[in-house]
């Protein structure tokens, strides 16, 4: 039997420090506990203990681009960053649009054995958006695939997008849309608005995203179907979904770390370590995420982790690719703009990145309470300490993080999956 005691720890950030003893993967006991024979001990020292976070948006190249990270080094970054479970999208070469490649995908993160790695599906064969991809069988796989996205292209067709939506509802998955209509950003390389104006870009109009939400909002009530919005990033989108959770509609919505914190005004140094794909937005944008993000609006909190290689960013704009690291900034980012601010306590830190985002995908085993005979998939959070982001020293084959030489609040100290300690104090254990 594999025995941990935490010792010292503040669940949620709440009360007194307890002990918390996890044996053979489950939380078995909480208060003041003597020491048994045999235990890993980890002297939280009053830091905080949350569920282990859930990812619903990662990017892990593997299979296809293993030269900017595989499952392996993404799972490393991702149990550093405090995680237990992550959803690999499906942009992947051969795109994971079919049993083979979700199973090869699960397999692969069941080998690295850090985190839960939860196969995304594509919406379509070949992110093509021209015919519907095998879906039920994906679902029913070794894989047992649940949440289905074209991400990095939109379902742009409402009928295929429909029709998706109608058979999730048999299936009992989720479709989770890029929203981008791409007719409105041909050539689009930032927000429009005065930065791209000034800057001579190609502007990338807010109604691109808020019109295909609304869209699918609409269909999303008609076929009484789950939908999920990936990587919200204008106000507009923001009233959009209120409006469509009002209505009863069952849709949920995640928002980046990097649009919490980052605006357009960095574009005027033109380093396409900011260039991302929805584009950064205003500060008025960003204001009203928080806000969202607080009210429960927007339900949680997504990296969208996009390794590349440095010829794939250190290149004129234009030609650059989109993407941000993000798995081990994405606790600091939370803290600084959502704890610091006010606009959360460390219960709603858990709710953003633990608890909603373990529903959404169907996770009966993550985002559980600290509670006796639930599942040890645990994060312990020193709150106070400050760090200073350096890529180079990442877990991830790539360092293009926007973060580099920021100091950030908030470390991971441990991380537990299963009872079973897979990071501690910045190194992986397992």
């Amino acid at each position: 039997m594999n025995t941990v005691l935490i010792k010292g720890a503040r669940p949620y950030g709440e009360g007194d420090p307890v002990d918390v003893l996890v044996e053979d993967g489950v939380i078995t006991d909480i208060g003041s506990l003597d020491t048994p024979e045999d235990a890993e001990v980890i002297d939280a020292g009053g830091q905080v203990l949350l569920p282990g976070f859930v990812d619903l948006h990662t990017h892990l190249r593997e299979p296809g681009r293993e030269d900017t990270e595989t499952i392996a080094t993404g799972s490393a970054a991702a149990a550093l960053g405090g995680y237990t479970a992550v959803f690999a999208m499906a942009n992947t070469d051969p795109v994971a649009d079919n049993a083979v490649i979700v199973d090869h995908v699960w397999r692969r993160g069941q080998e690295a054995g850090l985190v839960d790695v939860h196969p995304v599906g594509a919406v379509t064969v070949g992110l093509k958006g021209e015919k519907l991809a095998e879906l039920g069988t994906m679902a029913k796989s070794e894989a047992q695939v649940k949440v289905f996205s074209d991400d990095g292209l939109c379902v742009a067709d409402p009928l295929l997008m429909r029709r998706a939506l109608e058979y999730s509802t048999a299936l009992g998955v989720v479709i989770a849309q890029h929203a981008e209509e791409p007719r409105l950003t041909v050539g689009a390389q930032a927000h429009e608005g005065e930065q791209a104006a000034r800057l001579g870009y190609t502007g990338w109009p807010a109604s691109a995203e808020e019109s295909i939400v609304a869209r699918d909002c609409l269909l999303a009530q008609h076929a009484n179907a789950r939908l999920h919005v990936c990587h919200v990033s204008t106000s507009g989108t923001a009233d959009i979904l209120k409006w469509a959770k009002d209505r009863g509609t069952q849709v949920s919505a995640e928002v980046t770390p990097h649009h919490l914190l980052l605006t357009d005004e960095r574009l005027a140094t033109y380093d396409p370590v900011n260039k991302v794909n929805p584009p950064l937005r205003t500060g008025s944008d960003a204001e009203k995420l928080r806000a969202a993000l607080a009210e429960g609006v927007i339900d949680c909190v997504a990296t969208d982790h996009a390794p590349h290689a440095v010829q794939d960013k250190d290149c004129e704009w234009n030609s650059a690719r989109p993407g941000m690291l993000g798995l081990q900034t994405a606790l600091s980012i939370v803290v600084e703009t959502m704890v610091r601010t006010g606009l959360l306590d460390w219960r709603g830190v858990a709710r953003v990145m633990s608890e909603r985002p373990a529903e959404i995908g169907n996770l009966a085993d993550h985002g559980r309470p600290i509670e006796v005979g639930e599942p040890a998939n645990l994060t312990l959070v020193d709150p106070d300490t400050e760090w200073t982001v350096r890529g180079a020293e990442f877990a991830s084959i790539a360092a293009n993080t926007p973060y580099e030489g920021m100091r950030l609040p908030g470390v991971v100290t441990a991380t537990l999956l299963r009872g079973r300690i897979t990071a501690r104090e910045g190194k992986i254990t397992a």
